[in-house]
């Protein structure tokens, strides 16, 4: 902090946190040195202020059919400004020009699942999150795209063969499933 001429006996103390908790002290110096600084002061709350910070790694996907999931990093206590902090979920198709927009009230929402039948499999949305509190509306992140759950797969393995390899085993085969933009990668199979 600046030095403070000794005839003075107040300052402004600037760049402070919003509705953040401080405490302050005051020290002495002369040519020869520095004194001990005084007792802290009582604790003082800055007032609170509109959130500047929007979330971050703003991400999702997966989940079910018919469903968009989208995830963030919260936004820690020390930078929500305010009581009431809370989120704002906008999205909407890719290429579409009207935003959907949900409300999430808790500081320590990371998560808002939105569902709906119309939702296709594997659909790109335009997702940013911004955040608010009792101030008023704060910043929105940059706009990331995340896809709807993907589907079941549609179709059966085709061709499948057995060989009997032993007494006790046999090898089964099969024409894997080809990857569908609509239903997505097959994550495995089950042999009955």
């Amino acid at each position: 902090p600046e030095v403070i001429n000794g005839r003075t006996h107040k300052a402004t103390v600037v760049d402070l946190s919003p509705w953040v908790e401080y405490e302050f002290r005051v020290v002495a110096s002369n040519s020869v040195g520095t004194g001990e600084p005084s007792r802290p002061s009582a604790l003082l709350k800055t007032k609170a202020a509109v959130p500047v910070m929007a979330p971050t790694n703003i991400s999702g996907g997966g989940g079910s059919r018919s469903e968009l999931v989208i995830t963030w990093e919260p936004v820690p206590e020390e930078l929500q400004n305010g009581e009431g902090f809370g989120y704002t979920v906008m999205f909407r198709p890719l290429g579409a020009t009207t935003w959907i927009k949900a409300v999430v009230a808790s500081a320590e929402a990371s998560k808002y699942v939105y569902r709906n039948e119309s939702i296709t499999p594997l659909c790109p949305f335009e997702v940013k999150v911004g955040v608010y509190n009792n101030e008023g509306e704060g910043t929105l992140s940059s706009i990331s795209i995340v896809y709807s759950g993907e589907d079941e797969p549609q179709i059966a393995p085709a061709g499948t063969s057995a060989l009997s390899i032993s007494a006790a085993e046999v090898e089964v085969s099969w024409q894997p499933i080809a990857w569908n933009r609509h239903t997505g990668r097959v994550l495995g199979y089950e042999v009955r």
